[in-house]
Order: structure tokens, then sequence, then C-alpha cells
């Protein structure tokens, strides 16, 4: 029987930045998988086409916030959460270290937990070629799903922002190095070929054949469409752009801007805010950059 016996181990474990999952047992499509969240991460169940397993959240320590269309609720130790199958997108946020169960009756660890890890580490590996330290994407994505919550987004709009956010410049991974990594100013034709990079990132995205990574793609794609029409690679304008691209615009030009990179200082936070107003209505969308500005306290 000591096969049947774990102590202190799993059968196998993936981290990513603020989670750690781990395979506790599978059999007859059933998997137990313990996940380990550290404070303010956030973690999603959504809605699948032909997807019909039963999955059920029990929290063993720490506390998670969820929030769906009917609003927050809190959920502590010894609560427990399920739906059979997921009909609508729940996103839950750690208030603090937590850690909780995850039951689901049709095979789902291997799924997710390989791609989601080579696409954080691709990120990850971008970021840092593009200049910028290796917490880049997990600023944007944590200031991001700020400017999403004060604007009420729903449950399926957050989800959508989080992985976007993260992943939104994922398609450089396709642009080439003399490009990326040149100092200077770009030429028309390199001009040309860097934007592309907002398509790639769909591509990759669309990839994984992960539908909630596709539904990020749109965002992806969209990130440097312009309120006023004047971005790429669409000329998209006012409601034609999704709130969650307007969002990653507005966080991801503020980061860049505060931040040292190799060609360029970083600008005192009150010169970069006063530029993202200037900028109000014409490349970012007014009710984005009054949110931003609203809560730049906690920022």
């Amino acid at each position: 029987m000591k096969e049947f016996v774990n102590k202190n181990d799993f059968i196998e474990t993936v981290q990513m930045k603020g989670l750690t999952i781990s395979l506790i047992a599978s059999g007859d499509h059933t998997e137990i998988i313990h996940h380990k969240l550290e404070a303010h991460t956030r973690w999603a169940l959504e809605p699948e086409e032909g997807w019909t397993a039963l999955e059920y959240l029990f929290i063993l320590s720490g506390e998670l916030t969820l929030i769906n269309k009917d609003g927050p609720t809190t959920l502590k130790a010894g609560d427990s959460f399920y739906r059979s199958p997921v009909n609508e997108h729940f996103v839950f946020q750690s208030t603090q270290p937590t850690e909780f169960l995850y039951i689901s009756s049709q095979p789902v660890f291997h799924r997710y937990s390989n791609i989601s890890r080579d696409l954080v580490k691709l990120a990850v590996s971008i970021e840092k070629k593009d200049g910028y330290t290796s917490d880049h994407c997990a600023r944007i994505s944590k200031m991001s799903m700020q400017v999403g919550e004060k604007l009420g987004l729903n449950s399926r709009q957050l989800l959508r922002l989080n992985m976007a956010s993260f992943f939104h410049d994922i398609g450089k991974i396709k642009i080439p190095l003399e490009i990326l990594l040149k100092p200077g100013e770009l030429t028309n034709k390199e001009w040309e070929i860097m934007k592309l990079h907002t398509t790639y990132g769909r591509e990759v995205l669309e990839e994984t054949k992960l539908p909630l990574l596709i539904d990020a793609g749109r965002i992806v794609e969209q990130h440097h469409e312009r309120y006023d029409g004047k971005g790429y690679p669409f000329g998209l304008k006012k409601t034609e752009i999704d709130i969650e691209a307007f969002i990653i615009s507005v966080v991801d030009s503020y980061d860049a801007m505060i931040t040292d990179r190799p060609y360029s200082k970083a600008m005192p936070k009150e010169d970069a805010l006063t530029e993202i107003v200037d900028c109000r209505g014409t490349m970012y969308s007014p009710d984005v950059v009054d949110a931003f500005i609203s809560i730049q306290h906690i920022l």
C-alpha cells in the first residue's frame, strides 16, 4: 500500500508567479490538485464549450475573495465552492497567503500547467531582452487589475485583463533581435515589423488552444490601438476598442515612463502622470485615465 501514500510529496509541481500548483492524485479522469497562492494572487474558473466537469474547491487556509456577476463573496478556511459544469466566469483573489484543494472530474493539470509555465517563462525572457526587469509583466498585470476593479469590470473582463496584461508583449518573441534590441531609432521598415508584435501575440496565445488565452489574444492585439484611431494594427477608435486594451495601454505607458531602461532613464512619477493626463481623449480612453489617476496613491 506504500505506493498509495503521499508523505509531504506530490506527483508533480509547477511554480508560477505567485502560484504553486501540485498534482496530488489522479485516476479515472479525476484529479486532485493542491494550490498555494501568495497574497493578492488571482485564480479563475471559466466556462468552456464541451467541458462538463464537476469542479470543486475546498479552502485549507487563508482567504479568497470570489468575484462574479453577483458581486464579491469571501471564502475562508473550511469553506467550499463547486459548479457542475462551470457556466460563467469566476475570479478568485487571495487577500493573504492561501491554500486550497481543487478537484476536477476531468483531467486539467497538464493541459493548463505546462502551457502556462512555458508562456510565463517566455514573457519574462522577452521583458529582460527589452530592457525591463523580470517583474515587468507582473507589475503591468497588478496595476491593470487595480484599474479594472476601479472601473467595475465584470468577472469575464477581469479574467481576460489578467491574462492579456501579463502576456501583452509576448508577440515580441517573433521580432528579430536586431530590431527588438536596436539602441537607436528604427527605420520605417523596421517600425512596420515591430508593430506586428501585437498580431503575433494574438497568434501565440491562439496556438495554445486554451479558451482563456485565446480570449486574451484579442486584447493583446489591441493594446496599441488609440482612442483617436491613430494606433495599430487596425486603426480602431473609441468603442471599437475593448476597455481591457485601453487599460493595458495606459498602464504599460506609465510603467515604461517610470522605469529605468538601458536606453532611457526613468522620469518622476508626477511627470509620467501628467503625460498620461495630457493624452486623455487622444491616445487614451478618458474613463480609463480618470480611473487610473483616481488610484494613483496605491500604484
